[in-house]
């Protein structure tokens, strides 16, 4: 029996983020859709992952290109419609792919119909279902709070004469959840879903569902503690210490209510977006807690600017198993909010071999992992020029901060006309470097990186301590990190050498080398003491690794 058959698939799973504008073209518009998602479960279900996270399709104006919501129980025509979401969960499930479904809950588009009836007045039936504020008597915003998007987070409405609350763009108003029938009617959103078969959510920017009732300003920031791993460092966003904007504590009461509806199904999971780069491992163990709130987080630990480093990943291991020791974490080193980790991450040197290295990484951390697409082929960021730029937040920051759009450009599938996305025009440029890695290149190379996660992913989910067992100890020594993984049958080693200089490892009597990275697809070798760089080793300690 291998792991995930006798586990909950989400304990240890590894989920495929689709953003499905980008993914495949069925109808020649340039834009990705439902249908071209179906074409396409072949390849993710070939990788061996367990779950497919899709990015949203609900309809909206496309300002947040779906992040603004308008109807939650519909599809955007862009995308198609819901015979065709149902066609493509029908597949996924018959490859043995669960979906999950990114709820966007923290707030609507500013066309959605409850907020174009909360902002005609103060007394109709959805006048609270927003967060509305009254100016200071100079006509000002009620208090200091930022936008992640730049500038003031509240925006006047003549009708009202109050300001309303976006944490993001102007045309994205947050909901308010201190109002009981507000969350009635996202946990009904919820509902619908869940009911249509879907297996789980992606709950977007979680840990901003509520705000301070007393709208206190935010303290400054200093300086030297300013990280822009949720905002770019050119964003005023960083120069607050976010105490009431977000994070608040009746967040916890919320989760377990949306926790309670979704153990009425059968095998459901949720995964949240923690956005905070102050106190976001703290946040995702206190919503992770026990099993009475989501079942897994992520925070932006390994999706910031910073390289990998041993140390920092020893610490950041540690502190979570301290903080959350029942609590399971979801880890990524890329996805559609941040520049590609093949860029981000990337030393100059031994590109192949590290990326083999950094996968490694990936999918043997204690906890679930998320591969974005494009991940498995290595692509890199996009140079995506300025007049193609579609992402408002690159627009607003060019060109000190380039916004998104070259993590999001299409997938690249063939040799054919625009890789094989679209036949039309495709809605961002793709690469020449991207079609050139495409994915039928990649197959016929017997030392790809797409087969290199292939056949990491098919070790892990085999090997029980590497799919859900315990992280045991978590030690770094330089630029050498090692990460211990138990389960009840098994113990193994991970160790992985960040440096640029090969590194001497002591290994147990009886240890067994089981990957390689630099050696791969060749036998590994148990006869050496020296890891080179950029290059990791999963090692068995006992004779029986496998499940």
């Amino acid at each position: 029996m291998t792991a995930l058959e006798d586990k909950k698939w989400w304990r240890g799973g590894v989920i495929y983020q689709i953003y499905p504008r980008s993914f495949q073209d069925s109808d020649g518009d340039g834009l990705g859709d439902l249908r071209g998602i179906t074409q396409r479960l072949d390849h993710i279900a070939s990788l061996g992952v367990d779950a497919i996270w899709i990015s949203p399709f609900f309809k909206s104006p496309m300002k947040d290109f779906g992040y603004d919501v308008s109807d939650y129980c519909d599809i955007d025509p862009l995308f198609g419609n819901l015979a065709d979401f149902d066609a493509m969960i029908a597949r996924a499930h018959e490859l043995g792919l669960k979906i999950m479904i990114d709820l966007v809950l923290s707030h609507t588009s500013d066309q959605h119909p409850w907020f174009q009836a909360s902002r005609q007045d103060c007394t109709n039936d959805m006048a609270d279902a927003y967060v509305w504020a009254d100016p200071k008597p100079d006509g000002t915003p009620p208090n200091n709070w930022l936008s992640i998007f730049g500038g003031s987070a509240w925006e006047w409405e003549p009708k009202r004469r109050q300001y309303y609350l976006h944490n993001f763009l102007t045309s994205q108003p947050d909901l308010n959840f201190h109002n009981v029938d507000v969350q009635d009617r996202l946990l009904d959103v919820a509902r619908f879903w869940l009911d249509r078969g879907v297996d789980g959510f992606r709950l977007d920017t979680i840990n901003f569902y509520f705000h301070d009732r007393q709208l206190r300003d935010n303290p400054a920031l200093p300086v030297e503690q300013r990280n822009a791993s949720i905002a770019p460092e050119v964003n005023p966003y960083n120069h607050q210490e976010h105490l009431y904007d977000k994070n608040q504590p009746e967040n916890i009461a919320f989760l377990e209510r949306l926790r309670a509806l979704m153990d009425q199904y059968d095998d459901r999971a949720a995964v949240g977006e923690v956005g905070d780069a102050q106190i976001g491992l703290e946040l995702v163990a206190q919503y992770t807690k026990g099993d009475k709130r989501v079942h897994m987080c992520y925070a932006f630990d390994f999706l910031s600017p910073e390289k990998l480093r041993a140390d920092k990943t020893a610490q950041v291991l540690s502190l979570f198993k301290q903080k959350a020791p029942d609590g399971w974490q979801c880890w990524a080193l890329s996805n559609h909010d941040v520049q590609r980790h093949a860029s981000r991450l990337a030393s100059g040197t031994l590109a192949a071999q590290e990326q083999r290295m950094q996968a490694a990484f990936l999918l043997s951390l204690p906890g679930s992992a998320c591969v974005y697409q494009g991940e498995e082929l290595g692509l890199r960021e996009a140079d995506v020029p300025f007049e193609a730029l579609q992402d408002p937040y690159g627009i607003t920051f060019w060109p000190e901060f380039k916004g998104r759009d070259g993590c999001r450009t299409p997938m690249v599938w063939s040799d054919a006309a625009n890789a094989g996305f679209t036949v039309g025009d495709p809605w961002l440029p793709i690469s020449a470097e991207h079609a050139a890695a495409n994915v039928n290149v990649q197959e016929a190379q017997d030392d790809s990186l797409l087969k290199f996660y292939r056949d990491f992913i098919d070790l892990r989910r085999n090997t029980r301590a590497l799919y859900d067992g315990d992280g045991t100890g978590f030690h770094a020594d330089g630029d050498l990190l090692t990460i211990d993984r138990a389960s009840a049958d098994s113990r193994v080693r991970c160790i992985f050498n960040f440096s640029d200089a090969a590194q001497e490892v002591s290994l147990p009597d009886g240890a067994n080398v089981l990957k390689s990275t630099y050696e791969w697809p060749a036998a590994p070798a148990n006869d050496t003491t020296m890891l080179p760089p950029k290059s990791a080793w999963i090692v068995s300690l006992n004779e029986e690794a496998h499940v």
